[in-house]
Order: C-alpha cells, then structure tokens, then sequence
C-alpha cells in the first residue's frame, strides 16, 4: 500500500513540524507544511549553505531524471479491469490474502497477516499512484529551490492526467481497492492507499505563485478531491473504512481532515476531529498507553509506529482548526503523548519488544514521531532518545 514507503527526509520533517504560517485568504492554504520554514530552507540554500547544498543537490538530480519518466495513470498498464467495466476505476488486491492450496482454483483466499503476496504486484494502479505523489513533492520542491520551469511543466503534465483529462483520470472512487478473490470485488480497508494523496495539496501549496499552475488546473484538481471526499464520506466503503477503529479508521480521518482542509471545508475537517478522532483515543490506546489493535499483528512495531504517526499529521492538522489534539485526554489518561511514551522504552532498548514482528525493527518513523512530539512535550525523555537517535540530514525519495 502507499502509505510513505521511502525514507521523509531531515529536510522535510523540519518544514512540516518546525510550526504553522499564518493561513493567508485567497491563498491555497498549507496543511502540512511550513511556510515560513520552507522559505528559510531556501534562503539556506541560495547562501549556499554547506548543508542545505548537500541535502538539495541530491534532491535535484533526482528531480531531473524525472522529466523522463510518467505520465501516471489508472487506465496505464492496465492488467485487471474493476467489475464496473470501466478502466478508470482503481483496483488493488489485498496484499495479505493468498490462494488456498486446499482449493482447486485457490477461492476464497484465505488470510497470511503481514506476509505480501506477490501477486498484487500484477496490478498497477497503487504503483501508479505513488509514482504520481512522489515525483510531484520532488519536482515541486525542485522548482522551488531553483526556479527552473522545466519541473512546473512536469507537473501540470502529470496533475492532468491523473486529475483531469477525460481520458485518462481516475474516477473518484476506491470501490474496488484490496479485492480479495473468491470473497469480494473491493473493501472499505483499500482506502489507507490513497493516503498518499495527501502530499498533492501541500505542493499546490508551494506551487500557487507559478503561473503554469494556473487557477484552472488547481480548480480542476480540487473539484476531483471534493468528489473523491464526497465518496470517502457518503459511499458503502468509505463509511466501513470511518468505523474501522484500528489504524485505518485513523488514516481515514487523516484523508477526510485533510482533503477537507484543502477543498475549503474547516467545518467538516474540525467535526471529524470532534466526532470521529477523539473517540478513538479510547478505542485506540491504553491507559499506559499501549495500542493492543497494532500488537496484535504479525509486524506489530511496525503497525503501531504507522498509526502513532498518523495520529501526530492528524494533532498538527488540528492546529488549523483551534483543536488540540496532542493534549487532548480521556478521563483515564490516555493520549498521544502516553502513546509515544509507552514505545520510548523499546527504542531506547531499556525493554525487549515482546510481541510478533517478523520483520526487523527500524526507528526512522519513531524517530519522526519524537521530533514532532518535541516541541509540545518539552520532556527530558524526548531529548534523550533524539541525542541517541538524531535524524539523519540527508535527502532521499520524498513522500
């Protein structure tokens, strides 16, 4: 699923969690990224700060390489074509259902939890749509740093295409994400693959002073996250995918906060937080803070990591709307902070992680936790583990 496969950079976690610029009316507004440290980054940059060239010059040639590649598209490469009969509707199959031996022709599949089966790699509609958010967050931060317009150009190409034209965009819709053979045509749980589209309002964001972006393209991208919210709230998966009360009840809150924020609804982004994410404190955590619905999986570091950090993109986005959600408690004490200082341990090697995890344990995305927390738990704790593991300053695949 796309849900950040490649490493954030030092760079990037400093503009989306170093604090918020003032929301400016008539701008397309930042969600997730830092204005203000964004232009302090670039400042950095055209000094030629020694650190900052190290981080970008990687950043560019990458951006680069590119202009050669895309555009993205559903209806590219298509190897399954959805039930509807339409091309342009999504199709992922769930990633942890496998054929069952016992059976002649396999059906239904039966679940091997955290193991991938190789066969959702046949299918390229996901592959599609992280290739389409990754290159324009690179391409878009490319310009920015250097102002060369061969990158905006590549990216109203691909905005297009994916978003806009007739022939080739996605319908708004994840009716058939994550099908399982034998049992359905699509599930409510596909919708934590379109996650990854939260990256595209941000970059419009940084992109609204460049006139190849114009206001028509903005427009036509935010009139297909309107519909594609719409959905997210009014269709028969989407309204499975909000009562999910494990991680993918917390992504989906994060899309719905989100793509509101951007289509212009600060009324629905601040009632989903009310309504839906803070009741899940309780569902979701312990009083000492544990997440028993991510131990319970086979990568359970990895789970409970993945949702501790969509929690902490859902607290900055609630900034936006006056709702503190990172001190925001039930009666018994548990939080995000209780969250975060139930894992501390473990990264800091103080205790053994007991539970199933059959693949290796890493730190960066805890890592990226602790340094969002930082600055609102001014806690000794945080600092500790930072001095121990420090990010590292260096650019890579950008999601």
């Amino acid at each position: 699923m796309m849900i950040y496969r490649s490493a954030i950079s030092f760079l990037m976690l400093l503009i989306c969690f170093t604090g918020f610029a003032q929301r400016k009316a008539g701008k397309t507004a930042f969600i997730l990224l830092d204005e203000q440290a964004l232009y302090n980054f670039k400042q950095l940059y055209q000094n030629k700060d020694t650190a900052m060239l190290a981080q970008v010059t990687p950043l560019i040639a990458n951006a680069d390489s590119l202009l050669n590649t895309g555009p993205y598209s559903v209806t590219f490469n298509k190897t399954k074509v959805a039930p509807s009969g339409d091309k342009h509707d999504y199709v992922s199959q769930a990633p942890y259902w496998w054929a069952d031996s016992s059976k002649k022709d396999g059906k239904p599949y039966i679940r091997k939890d955290g193991r991938r089966n190789p066969e959702i790699y046949l299918l390229h509609d996901d592959s599609q749509m992280g290739q389409l958010c990754s290159s324009v967050q690179q391409l878009t931060l490319a310009w920015y740093f250097t102002g060369n317009e061969k990158y905006t150009q590549k990216i109203k190409t691909l905005l297009q295409v994916w978003f806009i034209a007739p022939a080739t965009r996605m319908n708004p819709n994840l009716n058939y994400a994550q099908y399982i053979p034998g049992l359905n045509d699509g599930r409510g749980i596909g919708i934590i693959e379109t996650a990854g589209l939260t990256v595209i309002p941000d970059m419009l964001a940084v992109l609204q002073s460049n006139p190849n972006i114009n206001s028509s393209l903005v427009s036509g991208v935010k009139q297909w996250y309107k519909q594609y919210l719409n959905w997210l709230l009014t269709s028969k998966n989407g309204k499975s995918e909000q009562n999910q009360i494990n991680n993918h009840g917390t992504y989906y809150d994060m899309q719905v906060v989100d793509f509101a924020l951007f289509t212009g609804n600060n009324a629905l982004a601040k009632s989903t937080l009310q309504s839906s994410t803070i009741p899940r404190i309780d569902q979701q955590f312990t009083t000492d803070g544990a997440q028993p619905l991510e131990l319970i999986r086979t990568k359970s570091w990895g789970y409970a990591n993945m949702n501790l950090w969509g929690w902490c993109r859902l607290a900055k986005m609630a900034e936006l709307v006056n709702v503190d959600l990172w001190h925001e408690q039930t009666i018994d004490g548990k939080g995000i902070k209780t969250a975060i200082n139930w894992l501390i341990p473990y990264a800091l090697n103080k205790k053994t992680w007991n539970h199933e995890q059959i693949e290796p344990i890493t730190y960066g995305t805890f890592t990226r936790i602790v340094h969002a927390a930082a600055d609102v738990y001014p806690d000794d704790i945080f600092k500790q583990y930072l001095n121990q593991h420090p990010l590292k300053k260096q650019l890579q695949n950008i999601n």
